[in-house]
């Protein structure tokens, strides 16, 4: 069998084995049911479509002609490692400096790993990102997230 795109061909394995992963460390929790979901639930449904994306994205990959092949380009370390801090300054930084300043902080960073940044774009994206967020996890969802620094209350 010819691999007629290197690159769905590859991202089609990434999201099959991320997806079969998640779906997997799911079954180590309680599933709950239909009505009253457990914790493992959203997680293995989560699990199960990503697999099934990537399994249809490796399905085009094989079938669908391209002309070129689609060959996979070098691995973008700035970007990815800039996005990476980014995440990792998130998790490090919620639950001293609360949602309020963490989830701007890191979109500003994330918005850094692209070669066109402006800051008023980013400032948009952070205040209506920090909004939705509140609006879904606190106020929707009940979650007891931080949503201002310590030193406020």
């Amino acid at each position: 069998m010819k691999i007629k795109s290197q690159k769905d061909f590859w991202s089609g394995v990434m999201f099959m084995a991320v997806g079969i992963a998640f779906a997997w460390g799911a079954t180590s929790y309680s599933f709950g049911a239909s009505a009253r979901p457990g914790p493992g639930y959203f997680p293995f449904g989560l699990g199960v479509l990503l697999a099934l994306l990537g399994a249809l994205i490796l399905f085009s990959a094989l079938t669908i002609e391209t002309d070129d092949g689609e060959p996979v380009g070098r691995i973008a370390w700035r970007p990815l490692s800039i996005l990476t801090a980014a995440v990792v300054l998130f998790g490090l930084t919620l639950p001293s400096l609360g949602m309020v300043v963490a989830l701007p902080l890191m979109i500003v960073v994330s918005a850094l790993a692209g070669d066109e940044f402006h800051w008023g774009e980013a400032i948009a994206s952070s205040v209506v990102l920090t909004v939705a967020s509140w609006f879904i996890f606190i106020w929707g969802l009940g979650l007891t997230i931080p949503l201002w620094p310590k030193f406020i209350g």
